[in-house]
């Protein structure tokens, strides 16, 4: 039985859906489990074998072995969501070609790619993730509006602590991943609007501005996002014989979080 033949055999509710616009609301997540948990069931019982789905509120994806098995995935999705009253995304629904890196897609605002390992054998593409260009450009922005000229009156720790539980919330979502360098120019792009901010307080010359180095500010509180990526506890130990870099034997490979 497909899932299209699996979908007339569920009972109907007593009584008529109906889609409430709540994007971006806090009842929106908790709304689409309880529309989309149909899904989740018809392709539990009927569909596994076609691959891996992974969903989040109204975001998924469908990890597939073949093409063939991906295509038919999509088509059976797609029927459902018909029959929900719900289309497909025309931009966002795509097909990817994830073998030897050649594809990647977004993901909860991490891109999803495969890579060589420089590691093992470089013949080898494991799945990696980092933080997507979109929510790169977020956390800029959110930075930026916490440290312009409005806030130059302010203390610099006070402006620290207002930084610190945003740099801090959006390095946990993150961290547990391939982030280490997104999480550098982060931190390069944090102590150059502090120090700019620094700069603009009473017309200061570059040379008294070069005095607010990183290392100062992580003095005075800053919270710093490098050294916090966590390699995921499936992650497998480096065989020091097949290591090629010396310096990322102890990067978390070893699975501590």
């Amino acid at each position: 039985m497909t899932l299209m033949q699996a979908r007339s055999s569920v009972l109907q509710p007593p009584f008529k859906r109906e889609v409430i616009f709540c994007v971006r609301g806090v009842m929106s997540p908790l709304l689409a489990n309880i529309y989309l948990h149909l899904l989740d069931r018809l392709w539990a019982a009927k569909c596994g074998s076609l691959g891996k789905l992974i969903r989040y509120a109204d975001d998924f994806v469908v990890m597939s072995a073949t093409e063939a098995k991906a295509k038919e995935a999509l088509r059976q999705i797609g029927f459902v969501m018909s029959k929900l009253g719900l289309t497909l995304h025309p931009e966002k629904t795509r097909m990817v070609d994830l073998r030897r890196g050649k594809g990647s897609f977004v993901f909860l605002g991490c891109t999803i790619r495969k890579k060589r390992s420089i590691q093992r054998n470089p013949r080898w593409h494991f799945m990696q993730r980092w933080p997507s260009p979109k929510a790169m450009k977020r956390i800029r922005q959110r930075v930026h509006e916490l440290t312009d000229s409005r806030h130059s009156g302010k203390d610099v720790k006070q402006i620290i602590a207002t930084l610190n539980p945003v740099l801090r919330g959006w390095g946990n979502y993150f961290r547990s991943g391939n982030a280490e360098r997104k999480f550098n120019q982060l931190d390069s792009y944090v102590y150059c609007r502090l120090a700019q901010g620094m700069g603009r307080r009473g017309g200061q010359r570059v040379q008294r501005v070069e005095k607010w180095t990183h290392d100062r500010f992580v003095d005075m509180g800053l919270y710093r996002l490098r050294g916090t990526v966590k390699y995921p506890t499936q992650a497998t130990s480096v065989r020091s014989s097949l290591s090629r870099v010396r310096e990322n034997r102890t990067h978390g490979l070893k699975g501590v979080v």
